[in-house]
């Protein structure tokens, strides 16, 4: 959020407010878990915040001349987003190997899940499951369905860019394969 009000000091000077707002993780659906896994780390429950397996297979890609796509873990963006800039050095890299060893070490899988959901931005100045019900909405996060979830999932890799106010036909087939693969997964367990 730090790093946001900077961006936008640098590019043009101005301010903009944030929306933001904590919730407890009782105060969320399960659905947003479930999305948030289905979409960004499906081995979230096994890992110890490395997946290794798909850390791997995105090198092969790299290697055979395919383009270079992540491998983080919802512990690692966690890492990421609450110590770190978005910058891409090997150096950040490093240090947030660090902290996500840190937090897989201090906090539990449902804290990790519950700080990701606070913090991860939904939309341009809109951080946080809680902000992003009530603005895309008009609920709290206790009360988003599968679906609604699932299109804010769909919206994490690049949310200023897919925007859940506007669901592009790409945005909306990823929230239909989201939605598959939380009935795949079923439940989380940890």
């Amino acid at each position: 959020m730090l790093y946001r009000h900077y961006e936008d000091l640098i590019d043009n000077g101005t301010y903009k407010a944030i929306r933001y707002h904590w919730v407890n993780a009782h105060k969320i659906s399960p659905n947003a878990a479930s999305a948030v896994m289905a979409s960004e780390d499906q081995r979230f429950p096994e890992h110890s915040g490395f997946d290794l397996d798909s850390i791997q297979s995105s090198i092969d890609v790299y290697v055979d001349g395919g383009k270079l796509r992540g491998a983080s873990t919802i512990s690692q963006q966690v890492a990421k987003n609450l110590f770190l800039t978005p910058s891409k050095s090997f150096v950040r890299k490093g240090i947030e190997a660090w902290f996500t060893l840190l937090i897989e070490a201090l906090w539990s899988k449902e804290r990790i899940l519950e700080v990701y959901l606070n913090i991860a931005e939904f939309g341009d100045h809109l951080f946080g499951i809680e902000a992003a019900s009530q603005r895309y909405f008009g609920i709290p996060a206790s009360s988003i369905s599968r679906s609604q979830a699932a299109l804010l999932a769909a919206t994490l890799p690049n949310p200023l860019l897919l925007r859940a106010a506007k669901p592009s036909a790409y945005l909306l087939r990823r929230q239909h394969w989201i939605l598959r693969q939380m009935s795949n997964l079923g439940e989380p367990k940890f």
